[in-house]
């Protein structure tokens, strides 16, 4: 499989297409995934979260499309994936593994060096609580840290992953006050989000 970057200049249209445009860009590269992808049928609305922050707004629509292909990364490494069937687990590893690679040199070549460090937390967070067989807490971490990436981290972010990372029992429910935090006005595109990965926030 060719690195990421060799053949995936293509553009992103806009955060709404962000699904659509990354589903095209690995459909015309030569890699052994290509053959694999299928047309999604889902809203980008993680993506569309991260675009919707302040510091996304000179890129919206890269913004969009690099954090959905981090996530359909993850969901290549531990749930069903929406843009891929790879129809082995080693294919669908290395496929999560290059979208993860994909998504986090995009948003290097957008000189966001901030934003690359949430993301790359958040891949390796999500793989220490499906190590610990705690995945109900990646959904309010997605939600946090993608927040975060559009809008920028804070303190009680760094807090609400540190409690993560020891399992605390606070855990969703600081993640979830951090995510609103970051997110702000675009409290819309937090709960839409929240809806498309079945995260039912705590009261």
């Amino acid at each position: 499989m060719s690195a990421p970057g060799t053949s995936n200049e293509q553009r992103a249209t806009s955060p709404s297409a962000a699904l659509q445009d990354l589903a095209a860009m690995l459909r015309g590269e030569d890699t052994v995934i290509s053959p694999h992808v299928l047309d999604p049928d889902a809203e980008p609305a993680l993506g569309m979260l991260a675009a919707a922050g302040p510091r996304a707004a000179g890129s919206p629509a890269e913004y969009s499309l690099l954090v959905e292909s981090v996530r359909e990364g993850y969901l290549l490494h531990y749930a069903k994936p929406r843009l891929l069937e790879p129809g082995d687990r080693d294919l669908a590893l290395l496929a999560g593994d290059y979208l993860y690679a994909l998504g986090l040199e995009r948003l290097a070549k957008l000189g966001d060096a901030a934003a690359v460090a949430q993301l790359s937390d958040l891949i390796s967070l999500c793989a220490e609580l499906h190590a610990e067989e705690q995945a109900q807490l990646t959904a309010p971490l997605w939600l946090a840290c993608v927040s975060a990436v559009g809008s920028g981290g804070s303190k009680q972010l760094d807090r609400a992953k540190a409690a993560a990372r020891a399992l605390d029992t606070d855990a969703t429910k600081l993640l979830w006050e951090s995510a609103e935090l970051a997110a702000g006005a675009a409290s819309d595109e937090l709960a839409r989000a929240s809806e498309a990965i079945d995260f039912t926030p705590p009261r």
